[in-house]
């Protein structure tokens, strides 16, 4: 899967979680830890994008990358991580949030085997944006979506070809965003 970049979100604002995400521990672990382990066994190279002056534990073998707008949401950082993925060399890029702590290398190998799509996206009843393999070509257009005023991932998924891959509901494309979910998730 030497082709395959990964993007890890780690910038959000966690408004619910009331805390940054990315540094919340959860099994033992901070949930970026867990992201990148769990990347990295997939992809390469790997991309964290952060907001500006967000602390991170130690990274090893992985490129942060700092958001310049703090609140923009997840298409900004999205294209930047894709565009860094594409100056690499990988012409798809496994895209996820930081808030997976249950995310599997299986899922990443399952989307990924999946060619021919800008975008393939786990659904289980509704689109898991954050947990996809976007074609790296896709950050000039999420750019321009972005300064035309759109800040979803939605708005990116709806004006390119996309696959959706039906799964059943799983653990895997939880995504933690409350310290109750926390404790009940572990």
């Amino acid at each position: 899967m030497s082709s395959l970049a990964g993007v890890v979100l780690a910038g959000g604002a966690s408004r619910r979680m009331g805390r940054d995400k990315a540094t919340a521990v959860y099994d033992g672990r901070t949930m970026v830890e867990t992201a990148v382990d769990v990347v990295t066994r997939c992809c390469s190279p790997v991309f964290v994008i952060a907001a500006p002056g967000q602390a991170l534990p130690d990274l090893p073998g992985v490129t942060v990358l700092r958001d310049e707008v703090r609140g923009v949401g997840p298409l900004l950082a999205t294209a930047r991580g894709l565009r860094a993925a594409a100056d690499a060399g990988a012409p798809r890029a496994f895209v996820c949030a930081v808030d997976m702590p249950h995310l599997t290398t299986d899922l990443i190998t399952g989307l990924a085997g999946h060619e021919g799509a800008d975008v393939v996206l786990p659904w289980d009843g509704r689109d898991h944006y954050l947990a996809g393999v976007y074609r790296t070509g896709l950050a000039d257009h999420a750019d321009g979506l972005v300064r035309a005023g759109e800040r979803s991932m939605r708005a990116l998924v709806d004006t390119v070809n996309t696959q959706r891959i039906v799964l059943a509901p799983t653990a895997v494309l939880t995504n933690v965003n409350s310290p109750a979910e926390m404790r009940n998730s572990s």
